[in-house]
Order: structure tokens, then C-alpha cells, then sequence
């Protein structure tokens, strides 16, 4: 029996190929048995790299890559294995996104697998084959692993100045032992320089060309070295033994626990281990009290921040919550508000998973899932242990959710965390997770939002010369004094030198509670707080800059600057408390152009049961909101300034990931969704909108340029409110707006 030819690998590339190529060539390569079609005709001289680029770029108007751009950043992060398997190159990648380089854009294998990877959005643009394989060989051109660790060794690491004391209770960090096996020695260095570097986390993480050694310092990862990658086995193992883990088990993860003595000094060590296809990767968290002294006073708090969240600890009874993403440092505020508290002589009891930190005179209760210990069942135990303050890990599931609130309803202050962007979000996190609103209004004392920061280098850091971004000169008025990171060797040379957190502290009014009782979104709970005295993430972020404990790059770094018509924070934050007690003006006078539209009211006529308002606004003089989704740039700009001169605030976005991100972000009132969009179309973003409770019967009006009766049923059957043919008229988008707003409001 014969077997079939095998196709080529980019036989999507063929409609693309036939405007370019003349009858006969594109017959003849049709016919060929080639493994790439693009990489044939480059070969065979019939089109040019850049005449594809051109065409595919029209074609599905997407970007064509510089691929000389690389940052360090996404060659350290983007596994080598991952991007020479999908022949991409990385380019840049932040907190949410990752910029690749792809001769195939239609490969969603590549962009589900290294989204759920590095759990960023991918985002592609184009190169030929050949730039992309030249760019690959130079950007993960092996090191010299023996240069790298003797340059290391020389001149990073002082092993004379690790004295340890044997204790094999203690799994010591022996210099005796290191000189048994070159391995335990080795290990040894990295666990020392990582303690002696400040650094909170050591990743070993193995690769194709060997193992890299990385630490985490001030919340950046640094890789220090390279070794080779016959090291990758035994080092594992020497950790492991270490963690008292099982070396021979190398298919699961792993979770283990060590203590390590350094020139006298005991660190505790949480390991983690997880299989991966190069072998095991190893986290080593290192947890020094000496480095981590748990006060609030040294969380780098504004002197307003700190005096909001010590009225929150005055409290006797109800629910605290440490809200952030993982590495915010929640855990550690927690345990320095427990420090707080414990001055008060109460009995304090925590459930955590895991203990971090070993606090004196606290109870704290390590859960054990396998043991039948979980968050619930320990709850309840401790309900029974007469506690005065009661500390959750995290509040993660109903049960767990429905217990804390009970106890904090019983005269019990309880302290836990949750995983949201902000404060208000806090409130409907928990809504989802099952909680009653009116429980939550009689519960909830106050949340905690926060970031970190990187702290600037007070030995080096200099004085910022030139003009502040036009972009920030809402925050940062000119003639203001700003610093900027240099380097030295105190900080090695990064400029910064420890972290500072940046906050927002909401706490429980009466306008508050009726608000969550009342079920009202984040963005209407938000509103009250700041109406209560709450500043937001940036304007804490803004404060530290302008006294010099951080810079501009560091906050833009970690927070993503607030547009001028989506922060009102910026309006209603317009004077805050300076570090003397005095006011000072974060806005310049008069302030930007959309601060003034935002404080306009509504003319209104009111009669027994009439109000006539002006249009674009809701019945509370608030703007209402529109998002935008439309990949086509220039009709979109059009469609923007049409909807902004009706008296509507608008957001946009160009594909449909991103409109789903802006709709959690926003809350926008009504969506105008443009069918034809990149990576999730108009088709998913309306399933996802009404699949979810809270968008569900969100106003959405959809573009299309069909008008078949299919593709109408079609847009009906997906939940579309309405929909519009392309080419549209402007006032007839206008009138389909107010009339589904007015809809909204019956």
C-alpha cells in the first residue's frame, strides 16, 4: 500500500502565493512536494521575503516585525524549546503581553500553547522563515558554561564568608560536606548567594542548552548563570534531599520545606518542584525574617495610607481583606497586621497553606488537604478555640467564603485575601464566589488593594533631567523633582534597592453598604469609596514618585497608566495629602480637557415622574459609556469622534480578547462589536458576554458587512441586541444607541 505525499506545513500560504506567482509557477510549486512552500520560492528565486511580508501584512493587517528588536526580558522568560518547536521569535513580553514573531498566523497551536505558558496574551506579527531561524540561532547562541560559572564564582560568590555550624537536624549548608561532592557545594553557592543577594525566590530551571540559575531580586528575575546540563539531574536531587522529597519520583510535583544555616544564621526554605519536558524545574522560596522585618512601618506606606489601615485594625469584630495578585506581597502585609495586633493581648489563630513565616504567640494551622484538613474544616475547629482574631490564607471557595463571614458576624476580626485588581472588585468577587450582598454589607470592614514597587538606590540615585512624557504631565506638573534609577555597586547595579507598596485602602461607609447591598457593579463602589477618602493604585504610585522613593520607569512598570477619560480617580483625587500633613495638587490648574467634561452636570426638568436629561447621560448625570471594537483603525477613529461629540464616554478595543478584558475593566453600558475581528471574533465574544451572569443582558450592537438573512439569524441566535450593515449611516448608529440605553433604563 502507498503513502500519500505529505503536505506542506504552510499550505494556508497557496491563496497568498497565486497573486504573486505566474500561472505556470504556482502550478508547478502546487504540484511540488515541498515542506515549505514560502521557504521554496524564496529558494527557487520566484518572490521575495519582502514581497510576502507585503502581501500577508494586507491581507490579514497585521504588522510585519523588526526582528532585530529583542528585549532580554522575553529571551530569558520565552523557553528556547517552545520557540524553536513553533519556529516564532520572541520580542518583547510584560505583565499581560507577549510580542512574537510568526511566518504563520494561523498557527493557534503556538498562541494557545505560549499564552497558557507565560499566561499573557499573544500577540503576532510577521517575518520570513529565514529572518526569524537567523534571528533564533543569534538570540540562544550557546554560552560558554565554564566561562559563565568560573566568572560567577570569582566574582560573585565569597565562599570563605559562609561559615556554617554543622547540624544535620537543621540540613546545614556545610562547607565540610561540600567538599565531599562537587554537586552539594555547588548547590551550597546558589542557596548563599541567592541569601546574600536579597533575592526571594531561586528558579532552576532546565532548558535545552543547559540549566539556568535565576533569582528573584526586588520582584525581577536575574539570571545568574548557566550549567551544564548533565548538572540538571543531581542538583535536583541534592534539593531534593535538602526538602526531604523523593528523589526517585521525578513524573509529579513536589512540595517540601528545609532550613539552612548561612555565616550562623537560620533561613527557612519552601521548595517546589515540577515536571517539565526538558526535566524538573525548582523553585526554592527563601524566607528570611531577618530581611523581612514585619512591621507596617516598613511596608514604605504614605503616612494617610498607613493611618486608613491602623482605623482598620481598630475594629473588633468583621472582615479584612488583602486584595493583589500573586507576589503583591499580601501575606506579608497580613502578618504585619497580625505583629500590630498582638499588642493588644488577644488570641490570635491563623489557617494558612502553606506557613510561611513562624510567628511567636500565634496559633498558626497548617492545612492538609490529603489529611482531610482543609480550610473549612479547620475553621471550624478554630471557632470552637475561643479565637479573638482569626487570620484565612485565602478565601478561594464558598464554603470557605460562607464560614469566614459567619465568624466575622460572631464578634471575631477576620483577616484573608483574595486574588483582584482592586478594592471593589473585592466585593464582587466574593458575589461570585457565593456570598450574600447583604452579608457581605454587614461584614466587610475594609479592603486592602496593593502592588510592589521597586525602592530607588539612595546611594545612587540621581535627579531626572528633561521634560516629563506629555502622557504624564496630568500627575507630574513641569518643574516637579523626579530621580531615576543609575546603579552602583550597592544595588547591584540595577538602581533600585528594595520594594515599597503602593495601596488603596477602602473602608466601610454607610454609602458603602447600601451600595453592595444594593448589588451595584465594582465601578459605583468604587465611586463611594474614593467619595470616602480612598486614593487609587496610581495616585499611591504617583506619591512615592514624587518624593523620590521610586521612579516613573518603575511605576509604568507595574501599573498600567490610567487613560484621561477611564480614571476617575485622576478627577477625584485632584488634591492629596502630602507626606507633611498639607495638601498638594496632583492635577496641574484646570486640569486635562476630559477632567472638565467629567464634572459637567446634567441639565434635568423634574416633575412628579419626569426628568429630562441630556443625552449620553444616565439618570445620575454620569457619562455613559461605550466600548468600541472595531480592528479597523481609521473607522474607528471616525466612529469615536462621532460617539464622543453625541456626549458619550468611549473606550475601544481592535480584537476581541481585548474587548473582553476592557468589558471587566470598563463596565461599559452598551458595546458596539464588530463581527470581523483578529484572534476571537464577534461570534466569541458575544458567547462569552452571555455566558457570564454579570454581562448577560449587556446591550450589544453588532457591525457586519452581511446582510443575508443566515448571517442576521445568526447574529440574533449569538444574543446580539441589534446590528447595523456596514457601510452605516452615523446617525442611524446614533439613534440605535439611545434607543437601546433608553431600553436599558425601563
Amino acid at each position: 500500500m502507498g503513502t500519500s505525499a505529505r503536505s506542506a506545513r504552510d499550505e494556508w500560504l497557496l491563496p497568498t502565493l497565486e497573486g504573486l506567482l505566474s500561472p505556470e509557477s504556482f502550478a508547478k510549486l502546487k504540484a511540488s512536494r515541498e515542506n515549505s512552500f514560502w521557504e521554496a520560492v524564496v529558494r527557487q528565486n520566484l518572490v521575495r521575503d519582502e514581497d510576502i511580508l507585503a502581501a500577508l501584512a494586507t491581507r490579514f493587517r497585521m504588522k510585519i516585525a523588526n526582528v532585530q528588536q529583542v528585549s532580554q526580558q522575553a529571551r530569558e522568560l520565552v523557553p528556547e524549546q517552545l520557540v524553536r518547536k513553533y519556529r516564532v521569535l520572541p520580542l518583547a513580553i510584560s505583565d499581560s503581553i507577549l510580542d512574537i514573531a510568526t511566518a504563520d498566523p494561523h498557527d493557534l497551536d503556538c498562541e494557545r500553547t505560549l499564552a497558557f505558558a507565560l499566561g499573557r496574551t499573544v500577540r503576532m506579527s510577521l517575518a520570513s522563515p529565514a529572518q526569524i531561524a537567523t534571528r533564533l540561532e543569534a538570540v540562544y547562541r550557546p554560552q560558554d558554561v565554564l566561562e559563565k560559572i568560573l566568572e560567577n564564582v570569582a566574582g560573585d560568590y565569597d565562599i570563605e564568608s559562609i561559615q556554617e555550624s554543622v547540624d544535620e537536624a537543621d540540613m546545614e549548608l556545610g562547607a565540610q560536606r561540600g567538599q565531599e561532592r562537587p554537586v552539594i557545594q555547588l548547590v551550597d553557592r546558589i542557596v548563599a548567594e541567592g541569601i546574600a543577594s536579597r533575592a526571594s525566590d531561586i528558579h532552576l530551571e532546565p532548558e535545552e542548552g543547559g540549566v539556568a540559575v535565576r533569582y528573584r531580586i526586588d520582584g525581577v528575575l536575574r539570571q545568574v548563570m548557566v550549567l551544564p546540563k548533565a548538572a540538571g539531574v543531581p542538583l535536583v536531587s541534592r534539593v531534593k534531599i535538602m526538602a526531604q522529597l523523593d528523589i526517585a519520583d521525578r513524573l509529579r510535583p513536589q512540595d517540601g520545606r528545609a532550613r539552612v544555616a548561612v555565616s550562623g544564621n537560620r533561613v527557612d526554605l519552601r521548595v517546589s518542584t515540577l515536571p517539565a519536558s526538558q526535566g524538573e524545574k525548582v523553585v526554592i522560596r527563601i524566607l528570611d525574617q531577618r530581611a523581612t522585618v514585619l512591621s507596617l512601618e516598613n511596608l514604605g506606606l504614605n503616612p494617610d495610607e498607613l493611618e486608613r489601615i491602623k482605623l482598620l485594625l481598630d475594629t473588633r469584630e468583621g472582615i479584612i481583606l488583602v486584595t493583589g495578585p500573586t507576589g503583591s506581597g499580601k501575606t506579608t502585609t497580613l502578618y504585619s497586621m497580625l505583629r500590630s495586633i498582638q499588642t493588644r493581648g488577644v488570641n490570635i489563630v491563623t489557617v494558612e497553606d502553606p506557613v510561611e513565616y513562624r510567628l511567636a504567640g500565634v496559633v498558626q494551622v497548617q492545612v492538609n488537604e490529603k489529611a482531610g484538613l482543609t480550610f473549612p474544616a479547620a475553621l471550624r475547629s478554630i471557632l470552637r478555640q475561643d479565637p479573638d482574631v482569626i487570620l484565612v490564607g485565602e478565601v478561594r471557595d464558598k464554603e470557605t467564603a460562607g464560614i469566614t463571614v459567619q465568624a466575622s458576624l460572631t464578634v471575631h476580626l477576620v483577616l484573608s485575601t483574595l486574588h483582584t485588581i482592586d478594592a471593589a472588585s473585592s466585593v464582587t468577587r466574593l458575589v461570585d464566589i457565593g456570598v450574600e450582598t447583604y452579608k457581605i454589607a454587614a461584614a466587610l470592614k475594609g479592603v486592602l488593594a496593593q502592588r510592589l514597587v521597586r525602592r530607588l538606590c539612595p546611594h545612587c540615585r540621581e535627579l531626572q533631567v528633561g521634560a516629563v512624557p506629555d502622557r504624564l504631565r496630568t500627575w507630574f506638573a513641569q518643574g516637579v523633582t523626579l530621580y531615576r534609577a543609575v546603579g552602583c555597586s550597592e544595588c547591584s547595579q540595577t538602581g533600585y534597592r528594595g520594594r515599597l507598596a503602593l495601596t488603596e485602602v477602602l473602608v466601610m461607609t454607610p454609602e458603602l453598604e447600601r451600595r453592595i447591598a444594593a448589588n451595584e457593579p465594582a465601578d459605583r463602589i468604587a465611586d463611594a469609596a474614593r467619595e470616602g477618602g480612598m486614593r487609587g493604585l496610581w495616585e499611591s504610585g504617583v506619591s512615592h514618585v514624587r518624593n523620590g522613593s521610586s521612579s516613573i520607569d518603575e511605576l509604568l512598570r507595574v501599573l498600567e497608566m490610567p487613560s484621561d477619560q477611564s480614571d476617575r480617580a485622576s478627577v477625584a483625587m485632584a488634591r492629596q495629602t502630602s507626606l507633611d500633613g498639607g495638601t498638594v495638587d496632583l492635577l496641574p490648574a484646570g486640569g486635562p480637557p476630559a477632567v472638565k467634561t467629567l464634572h459637567t452636570r446634567p441639565q434635568r426638568f423634574e416633575g412628579d415622574s419626569f426628568q429630562l436629561l441630556d443625552e449620553g447621560k444616565s439618570a445620575n448625570g454620569r457619562l455613559k459609556k461605550v466600548l468600541l471594537v472595531e480592528d479597523e483603525d481609521a473607522l474607528r477613529r471616525v466612529m469615536k469622534d462621532l460617539l464622543e461629540r453625541e456626549g458619550f464616554t468611549v473606550f475601544e478595543a481592535a480584537d476581541g480578547v481585548i474587548a473582553l478584558d476592557e468589558i471587566d475593566r470598563a463596565g461599559p453600558d452598551i458595546v458596539v462589536l464588530d463581527l470581523n475581528l483578529p484572534r476571537l471574533d464577534g461570534y466569541g465574544v458575544l458567547s462569552h458576554l452571555r455566558s457570564r451572569p454579570a454581562t448577560a443582558n449587556l446591550p450589544v450592537i453588532v457591525l457586519t458587512a452581511k446582510g443575508d438573512e443566515d448571517s442576521e439569524v445568526r447574529v440574533f441566535e449569538y444574543g446580539a441586541s441589534d446590528y447595523l450593515m456596514k457601510p452605516f449611516r452615523p446617525r442611524a448608529l446614533s439613534a440605535r444607541l439611545h434607543a437601546l440605553l433608553g431600553r436599558s433604563r425601563e
